[in-house]
């Protein structure tokens, strides 16, 4: 059993965390271009819904997986003792080269586009934009590094500013009934794109909007009383999720008419234009700002601990698995985490980045999710603090819904897909590499 970080985070500190990277940029970013791909409000909620539906299903299924083995890792160490090594070190190799490194960066770009305004630089200055994500990048990776105590704190601070914000606009836009039901009317679709492939960007979007409920196991290490914990955590803050976002992107729909939504960016101006007036985009953008702030927080905190799982199984290099003396945080994971998120800044665009994410880890969602199926095979008398309500259909489908999203984003965009799933297969070799000349043995927490 090799040791793991201390336990320091309880169940608020947690949830916090959760939360925090869920609610980022998507849901300003998301509706937008949802709106682009269809002409129907009732479809637009429904599939709200069921991403939401589909997030809790995973969350009940990782919540038993991350029960049994309340170690740092999640993904990662679900899929080693579920899968083997070899499809461990896969999706660990995708993780730290494209999928962290895409997520955290596209959050922050987001973050950037909103806060250089506010400061009076140029939001159309690219330069500008790409430096200023870097920098808050560095700030939050040197924050993380000091500890998660301190780190789980930011995080609950700015969790709770923008749930409340969200909540306020919901509550705001009751108030003031500047909407109208008419907005709920069907109208032609602004694309001639066949429905089930407009349905691959909508889901893409929608899932990105909810991605990080699966960041518990994360920590799992390093949460007081997990067996308790860790269910609670998965359970409760993604059903939370779910009804505000239905709540939100109800009053959006109430608020603006889709074909108004479709012709810009970002949605914020035009919730502020409608509940404060002109006044209100200052406030609406700096809700975008702590709310995109939260989330790269978050996934700042939660991607290094897969990497250092990785390292301290022998899978990656041995200084990604090095504690800091004082802080006892991965400290070098962290710093590793943050430059290739800088890097991943100046090369790709945000729908690169936030495609690029949900396509390579619904891949390794899916495969998690599959090893409920073999660990309670292969270990059906190990205790089991938490059940997956549902099983075996939850999970079962839940893995349908993973594989069908893949294959949606290939035919939808085979040009963009492609070279991102190329990467995730090149790590075949590289195991086989690594496995030949660098791995070395080294207990694991989950065996």
């Amino acid at each position: 059993m090799r040791p793991d970080l201390p336990r320091t985070i309880g169940f608020w500190a947690a949830s916090a965390i959760m939360v925090g990277i869920v609610i980022g940029s998507g849901i300003f970013a998301t509706p937008t271009d949802i709106a682009r791909e269809t002409g129907s409000p009732a479809l637009i909620l429904t599939l709200w819904i069921a991403g939401g539906i589909l997030s809790l299903f995973g969350a009940l299924t990782y919540a038993e997986l991350a029960v049994m083995y309340p170690h740092s890792g999640g993904v990662y160490l679900f899929i080693r003792e579920g899968l083997g090594r070899g499809v461990a070190f896969v999706f660990g190799w995708t993780y730290m080269l494209i999928s962290k490194p895409l997520a955290a960066a596209g959050i922050a770009v987001i973050f950037a586009q909103h806060f250089n305004p506010l400061v009076g630089i140029n939001a159309d200055d690219s330069l500008a934009r790409n430096v200023t994500t870097c920098t808050v990048l560095v700030i939050l990776t040197a924050i993380n590094v000091r500890g998660l105590r301190l780190g789980g704190g930011v995080a609950g601070l700015l969790t709770s500013i923008k749930v409340f914000a969200l909540l306020a606009i919901v509550v705001l836009a009751l108030i003031l009934m500047n909407g109208s039901t008419e907005n709920f009317r069907t109208i032609p679709p602004p694309t001639d794109k066949s429905w089930w492939l407009a349905l691959a960007p909508i889901m893409a979007g929608i899932l990105w909007t909810y991605d990080g409920w699966s960041d518990a196991g994360s920590i799992a290490g390093e949460i007081r009383d997990p067996h308790r914990q860790l269910p609670r955590i998965y359970v409760v803050g993604t059903i939370m999720l779910i009804a505000l976002y239905l709540a939100v992107n109800a009053v959006y729909i109430w608020m603006i008419p889709l074909p108004e939504m479709a012709a810009t960016t970002t949605i914020a101006p035009l919730v502020a234009d409608r509940l404060l007036g002109h006044a209100g985009q200052t406030a609406v953008s700096i809700i975008v700002v702590i709310s995109t702030l939260g989330a790269t927080h978050g996934a700042i905190i939660t991607g290094a601990r897969i990497n250092f799982a990785q390292a301290c199984d022998g899978l990656l290099f041995s200084h990604l698995s090095r504690i800091h003396s004082r802080y006892q945080t991965p400290a070098v994971a962290l710093w590793v985490q943050c430059a290739l998120s800088c890097i991943a800044v100046w090369l790709y665009q945000f729908q690169q980045l936030a495609g690029g994410f949900v396509f390579t880890m619904w891949i390794f969602y899916g495969l998690a999710a599959a090893t409920i199926f073999t660990l309670r095979r292969r270990h059906p008398d190990a205790p089991r603090a938490y059940r997956c309500w549902g099983y075996p259909i939850v999970p079962a489908l839940f893995i349908v819904a993973a594989a069908a999203m893949t294959a949606l984003a290939i035919a939808e965009s085979p040009r963009t897909t492609l070279p991102w799933l190329a990467i995730l297969l090149a790590g075949i070799p590289v195991y086989l590499l690594w496995r030949r000349f660098c791995e070395r043995p080294h207990p694991s927490p989950g065996g």
